[in-house]
């Protein structure tokens, strides 16, 4: 849906709020964080409370300023926010978190030695940023520095290799960076080239080096990737080709293989459609994958050790465009972006069927991408 003014005026009245009358330090729940695109009445990167016990989302406010801040991650220590910025060249900003409010405060801002910055995240021993720029394919590894500042790159590499896409896979497109558990692997998925790349990452020196790919279907368009919670197992969502591709993941050998590639959409859907984000449920046991343009997640269970996706639902995100989404640590809740009908819906996840109810709550954040639990 459209925008109306009264959303307008809301959202702009939203955004000048001071703190003590949105996210109170006093108020029940967990800070959550929400990256967005900066146009219309989005200013930067909005923050909210979330309690998990009612499933409540309170009113976003503006916690920092920011072009495009599309993407978001948190430090472990959880005092200090990572987020690309996809505004001219392209840029990554370090954040000090107030723990109590929520609000960020900007640290400084490195180039993202790419074009379109669209993921990051920060490994295990904390002295590393991992950033993927979609714009030329170039992976990038920042230091991070005591205070959670960012120093210049430690290492960029830049992918190769073309698809069949005439128009869309004429070059890489690096989307996306996970880390193994054992923090030796980080896991590239690239759009333009077909592929799910695993880096070896030195995290003592800040150097990532191409070690392995696992190659899917022509014209697919990696987007996404997500570990099972057991390590033995991955999946990675393709873009283009509306299918999530279950792996078999060698943690010692850091190597995925391809066990099968199932549809996110449903026989009769005839539409125009491209996939966003895959999860998998804290339980291991459920898969959820988002649908731009069926407008729906794409809810499938997961067999394993045999590694088959049976279809449970296929749920409406109740907005347009869903992009990124967010499954609780609880197990009993998910958040869902829709990006162009500028919402955020709450839903009851049942952990033992898999499949999401609404709850009536929708919170309006203008052209939401990202959302991250603190």
């Amino acid at each position: 849906m459209s925008a109306t003014p009264l959303h307008l005026s809301r959202r702009t009245l939203l955004a000048a709020l001071p703190a003590a009358l949105t996210v109170r330090a006093a108020d029940a729940g967990q800070l959550v964080y929400f990256g967005t695109y900066s146009r219309g009445a989005s200013k930067g990167i909005y923050v909210a409370r979330f309690d998990a016990g009612t499933g409540k989302l309170s009113l976003p406010q503006l916690a920092a300023e920011a072009a495009n801040p599309s993407f978001l991650t948190l430090h472990p220590d959880g005092k200090f926010l990572y987020s690309v910025g996809e505004a001219g060249k392209g840029i990554v900003t370090a954040y000090s978190r107030d723990a109590s409010t929520g609000l960020l405060k900007a640290i400084n801002s490195v180039e993202s030695q790419g074009s379109s910055p669209c993921h990051l995240v920060v490994d295990a021993t904390k002295r590393n940023l991992l950033v993927v720029n979609y714009g030329d394919g170039v992976s990038s590894v920042f230091p991070i520095k005591a205070d959670g500042g960012l120093g210049e790159a430690s290492s960029v590499v830049k992918h190769a290799g073309t698809g069949p896409n005439a128009r869309r896979q004429t070059g890489p497109h690096a989307h996306s960076v996970n880390l193994s558990k054992n923090n030796k692997w980080a896991v590239v998925a690239d759009l333009g080239t077909d592929e799910y790349i695993v880096y070896a990452l030195d995290a003592k020196n800040g150097k990532i080096t191409r070690h392995s790919a696992a190659k899917v279907k022509g014209g697919s368009g990696p987007r996404h990737f997500s570990f099972h919670p057991s390590y033995q197992y991955a999946f990675g969502v393709n873009e283009m080709g509306s299918s999530v591709t279950a792996f078999r993941w060698s943690e010692d050998q850091g190597k995925l293989e391809e066990v099968t590639t199932v549809s996110t959409l449903p026989k009769d859907f005839a539409g125009e459609n491209n996939c966003a984000e895959v999860l998998v449920h804290p339980n291991g046991r459920f898969v959820y994958a988002s649908n731009r343009g069926h407008n729906s997640l794409a809810i499938f269970e997961a067999n394993m050790p045999q590694g088959s996706l049976k279809v449970v639902d296929y749920a409406s995100t109740l907005g347009k465009t869903p992009r990124n989404f967010r499954i609780h640590s609880s197990g009993k809740w998910l958040l869902a972006a829709n990006q162009d009908s500028s919402n955020v819906v709450v839903f009851k996840l049942d952990p033992a069927t898999g499949k999401i109810t609404p709850t009536g709550q929708t919170v309006d954040i203008g052209f939401p991408v990202c959302i991250r639990f603190a």
